[in-house]
């Protein structure tokens, strides 16, 4: 998440200059094949227009269903931190006169289950972003905690080895964390160390949490339609690739009877740029949100969240050796 007051107009230019640069070729070509000569390539601009619009329609329809999941994705989390302190106090209130050990256990498994969540949902999927050279040149601004530290590193701090080695061995580590924290819950239950409000109580806490997992799983896994997707980029790519094409009668008359006669047509390159640059970044502005979970700088911060998670439930234990909070690097937060 970007955690600057905003992009600066540099960052967005940087962010977009091997577009600019393809922008900026697509536009010249036509210009000087136009000034040499070539005058019947030169297209009505009336159609591209009506195609502009269209494009403006689709575009808009992506860059709102992006931030609808990216909204999703930060409400997920906010439930998640609030269930999380619930979890924590009711657990404590409940088992810590009886067994404070165990409260501690289920405590760490815990953190646990919000370092497994956060670095399954970290993994690359085939229709992501994070590989492309664009955000891999930006990520290089900031830290993908999941992508520099290991999994079974990180679960060591909270797991002991018994646990550490079954957990590493089942495919989806965070459910199966929750599953040890439900059968510990019941065997706790069953010797009558909680009651049967305390226990309800406790079971609802988990069975949220687990709907909150299920709830990230489902947006990490299911993608922005790839047939909305396709149609959208496209459409857009034709719109770029036509809009020079029918400029340069527009531009080249613009200049008729003043000194700038034949010289116009030249502005047809930067105003070709403007107009496609502007179609282009905001899909890429909406590109950007859709997989809220990839790590890029747009993303929800999970990592942040797990640890101010983390930081609420240990002090919580009146522990005084809490972990650092995570701040931002170049403005950025993961």
């Amino acid at each position: 998440m970007h955690s600057g007051k905003k992009f600066g107009a540099i960052e967005f230019i940087v962010w977009t200059k091997r577009s600019i640069l393809c922008l900026t070729i697509l536009s010249a070509i036509p210009t000087v094949l136009y000034y040499f000569g070539w005058k019947f390539i030169s297209f009505p601009w009336q159609p591209i227009a009506i195609m502009g619009t269209a494009v403006a329609f689709i575009v808009g329809f992506k860059n709102n269903a992006s931030y609808s999941r990216l909204w999703e994705a930060r409400q997920i989390y906010g439930a998640i931190i609030n269930e999380s302190r619930s979890f924590g106090y009711i657990l404590r209130d409940s088992l810590s006169e009886k067994d404070q050990d165990k409260v501690k256990s289920m405590f760490k498994r815990h953190y646990a289950w919000l370092t497994a969540l956060r670095f399954q949902l970290r993994e690359a999927r085939a229709w992501e972003n994070m590989n492309t050279a664009q955000y891999e040149e930006y990520a290089r601004k900031y830290d993908i905690c999941e992508k520099l530290l290991k999994l079974d590193e990180e679960l060591k701090k909270y797991l002991s080895d018994d646990e550490l080695t079954y957990i590493l061995s089942k495919k989806n580590r965070a459910t199966q964390l929750m599953a040890f924290q439900s059968k510990e819950l019941s065997e706790s239950y069953a010797k009558g160390e909680i009651n049967d409000f305390q226990w309800t109580q406790i079971n609802q806490q988990l069975v949220k949490l687990t709907e909150n997992q299920g709830k990230a799983e489902r947006i990490k896994n299911f993608p922005y339609p790839r047939n909305f997707s396709s149609i959208t980029t496209y459409l857009l790519l034709l719109f770029i690739f036509f809009v020079p094409f029918g400029l340069l009668k527009e531009f080249d008359k613009l200049g008729e009877g003043t000194f700038l006669q034949n010289w116009t047509l030249w502005f047809n390159i930067p105003f070709s740029i403007l107009v496609t640059w502007c179609f282009h970044t905001l899909d890429s502005v909406g590109e950007a949100s859709v997989n809220p979970f990839e790590g890029s700088p747009n993303d929800v911060p999970i990592t942040q969240i797990s640890r101010t998670i983390e930081i609420d439930m240990r002090d919580m234990l009146d522990e005084t050796d809490l972990p650092p909070a995570i701040t931002p690097k170049n403005n950025i937060v993961l």
